[in-house]
């Protein structure tokens, strides 16, 4: 694996226990949106890339029910473990999780009708090759569909990510900072960059989420718990009280006049067809 890819599977492993899993709704009503606009039917062919804890994956399956396939892939061996386990539990025996990289699935080509992936796009090296090869594995006519981050809270970008990025180390990657970075910055960017790879029918459906945290302590928790975790890894020890501190404020002062604690957010899904 390259340098990015080693950092980004331990990344991922060192989240996967706890990974969507401290009460704030984020993955999957963006994961139900993705699967309600993809409209997988019985019987179908799925391909989740950047399958994670199984988000999208187990929507895939019970859609698609046991007359079709659902694979899904990361490229974090502890992800891939835990969904597997909770897709045997499940009794979905209809779903594989295997190991492997957003870049070149490492599966037949033609032999999907949909491939799903969710928040994944922005993290790697390129995404208009990456889109490329997804468009390999589908079969004429197939579809594509991809979730990124589109306009979210002002007070929250300027106070919060603000606070974050005067300290976040060159190498790491904040997943909504990249995603408001061309061709992510709009829907027109992302129509454009399936169209190059190649997908005819290209469109964009909308949604909104909006997270809510406890307090800010409750926030750093889920923060820890998902791709940010980079952030708080590379802080050094002897700065990391002051960062949590300045941090904090700056969640704070983003509580809403209901009081609740957060920041609304649109979710962009861009789908095709090849």
């Amino acid at each position: 694996m390259t340098e990015h890819q080693d950092r980004m599977a331990a990344l991922f492993d060192s989240v996967a226990d706890t990974y969507d899993a401290v009460g704030v709704d984020l993955f999957q009503p963006v994961a139900g949106g993705l699967v309600r606009a993809l409209e997988p039917q019985q019987g179908e062919r799925a391909l989740d890339v950047g399958c994670g804890r199984g988000a999208v994956l187990i929507r895939l399956a019970e859609a698609v029910t046991s007359t079709g396939a659902v694979t899904g892939i990361d490229l974090s061996e502890r992800m891939v473990g835990s969904t597997a386990a909770d897709a045997a539990k499940a009794g979905l025996s209809w779903v594989d999780v295997i190991v492997g990289d957003a870049m070149a699935p490492a599966v037949p080509q033609s032999s999907f009708d949909l491939v799903a992936s969710s928040l994944v796009l922005f993290f790697l090296p390129d995404p208009l090759e990456a889109l490329r090869a997804w468009r390999e594995v589908l079969v004429d006519g197939g579809r594509v569909g991809v979730s990124t981050f589109g306009p979210y809270d002002e007070q929250w970008r300027e106070h919060v990510d603000a606070t974050l990025a005067a300290f976040r180390p060159p190498e790491t990657k904040d997943a909504r900072t990249a995603g408001a970075q061309a061709p992510f910055a709009s829907d027109e960017g992302m129509e454009q960059l399936l169209a190059d790879a190649g997908f005819r029918d290209v469109r964009t459906v909308t949604s909104s989420i909006s997270p809510r945290f406890d307090d800010a302590a409750h926030w750093q928790r889920w923060s820890m718990s998902v791709g940010q975790r980079q952030f708080w890894d590379a802080i050094p020890e002897h700065r990391r009280r002051e960062v949590e501190e300045l941090s904090f404020a700056a969640v704070e002062r983003c509580r809403k006049d209901d009081g609740r604690l957060g920041f609304d957010q649109e979710i962009r899904y861009t789908l095709g067809r090849r």
